[in-house]
């Protein structure tokens, strides 16, 4: 099957393409009001009606909460299951849109092409780029150049209360080679970048409780302990003078990056000062001797999110509190274990705690990172069909954040995930004025087309 043919095709329909994409984004699919119900739904039935066209088995599957979109098409070849989601954060505040975010247009961008709507980027535009990359294939040679399986979730925007039960009821169906998964970005401007890790998160809530109820400071000051001088204390020594973790046992486990992963991520140019400048700082914070992708990317975190007690309003009030309260969260590697972390992080504080102090914890969550096995020959063609399309070579990079889906299939469908986006930093994503650069959607479509022409 000639892939120049496919490739020509997608430059031919972008037009179409990109009136395809607008139908989609004017759907209002915000996953969390309930409100907007019946336009999740709408957008599900629009999605699989597409697939329906290119060929695939697809139907709209209910859930608990919003529908999933699966679809299937294609025999021979490797067998991939690619992930998108169609829901949409909300819109608000709606005074700080330039148009209706419902309403998507073409607007130039400091000379820039960009699509301007709410989704554009998060995520209806890249989803649709692997769609379109299937249309090519069917329309040039009459089918699809391997077996492939569309997964389109509903309810990633609102916390994903409904996937993990779909994919233990239908792992059978959804299990395949390798996922696919398009909700990532670009590193800069025109480098493909393939997520090979993502750290976990564990947070905990902290309550230190000294005296039974507040005392005026001046009758108990000195003589009584104070819970948020020991809930200072205990903070403080989080990190040592080199920014390293104190909690007993935190970095057991944890691998050091490979120099052929350390060699793609300096040939990247990270300037750590054009990083944190943009938001008002100059010196990085972390473990000294690490470089700043390493931090961001590979090596696990201590932070506090908030700390709180005493009297915060108006004026003053003498007053020695009772109880002081702390958020902490913890980004997680492979290797760490977050329930092991939690508890060695209670033993930790508690230890530390004077009589009459006691402390209460609360888990808001604790999840594994996850590391991609990148000897999988997927991963090297990805980079590959990528590095052909975009003017720099495709890396294999780390991300600060969470992605859990990923994890999930690992987990549960047993499969590694190729993450592969085209997004941008300034796309403002969850922000007014979300936008995705022509480009993007133009070189994501010929990116796919590529790839699966790589797998086949």
């Amino acid at each position: 099957m000639s892939l120049d043919a496919v490739l020509a095709r997608i430059d031919a329909d972008l037009d179409d393409a990109t009136s395809r994409l607008f139908e989609l984004l004017r759907i209002k699919s915000i996953s969390t009001d309930p409100a907007y119900t019946p336009e999740v739904a709408k957008a599900a039935d629009w999605l699989a009606e597409d697939l329906r066209g290119l060929g695939f088995d697809a139907e709209v599957r209910p859930t608990a909460g919003h529908p999933m979109v699966v679809g299937h098409a294609g025999d021979g070849g490797p067998h991939v299951l690619f992930y998108g989601h169609y829901d949409v954060q909300p819109v608000d505040p709606l005074e700080l849109w330039h148009r209706d975010p419902f309403d998507p247009t073409i607007e130039d961008q400091n000379g820039v092409k960009v699509i301007r709507a709410r989704g554009a980027a998060d995520d209806k535009g890249q989803l649709m780029t692997f769609l379109e990359a299937c249309r090519a294939w069917k329309a040039e040679h009459g089918s699809l150049p391997c077996r492939i399986t569309v997964f389109l979730e509903g309810e990633e925007e609102s916390g994903s209360p409904s996937l993990v039960p779909f994919l233990e009821e239908n792992a059978d169906e959804l299990r395949a080679d390798v996922a696919l998964i398009c909700d990532t970005g670009l590193f800069g401007d025109n480098t493909p970048a393939i997520v090979t890790q993502l750290r976990g998160m564990l947070q905990e809530e902290i309550t230190l409780t000294g005296p039974s109820l507040d005392l005026h400071s001046g009758m108990y000051g000195g003589i009584a302990m104070n819970p948020i001088r020991v809930l200072t204390k205990v903070l403080a020594g989080l990190h040592d003078e080199n920014g390293v973790v104190q909690v007993p046992g935190f970095y057991d486990g944890i691998p050091e990056i490979s120099d052929e992963l350390r060699a793609q991520w300096d040939g990247l140019s990270f300037e750590p000062s054009a990083f944190l400048g943009p938001v008002g700082l100059s010196e990085m914070a972390g473990e000294s001797g690490r470089s700043g992708l390493e931090m961001i990317w590979s090596r696990p975190t201590a932070e506090v999110n908030g700390i709180w007690g005493g009297y915060n309003g108006a004026g003053f009030k003498t007053v020695l509190p009772s109880k002081a309260h702390a958020k902490i969260s913890f980004r997680l590697v492979a290797g760490q274990d977050p329930l092991v972390l939690r508890e060695n992080f209670r033993v930790w504080v508690n230890a530390q705690l004077p009589p009459d102090v006691e402390a209460e914890f609360v888990g808001h969550g604790a999840s594994p990172a996850s590391q991609m096995d990148t000897s999988a020959a997927i991963f090297e063609q990805t980079r590959e069909a990528l590095s052909e399309e975009w003017p720099s070579a495709a890396a294999f990079v780390g991300c600060g954040g969470s992605i859990p889906v990923a994890g999930y299939f690992k987990e549960i469908l047993g499969m590694e995930s190729v993450l592969a986006g085209f997004g941008k930093d300034d796309d403002a994503i969850h922000s007014p004025n979300e936008k995705y650069d022509l480009s993007s959607f133009h070189h994501g479509i010929r990116s796919w087309a590529r790839v699966l022409a790589r797998l086949a």
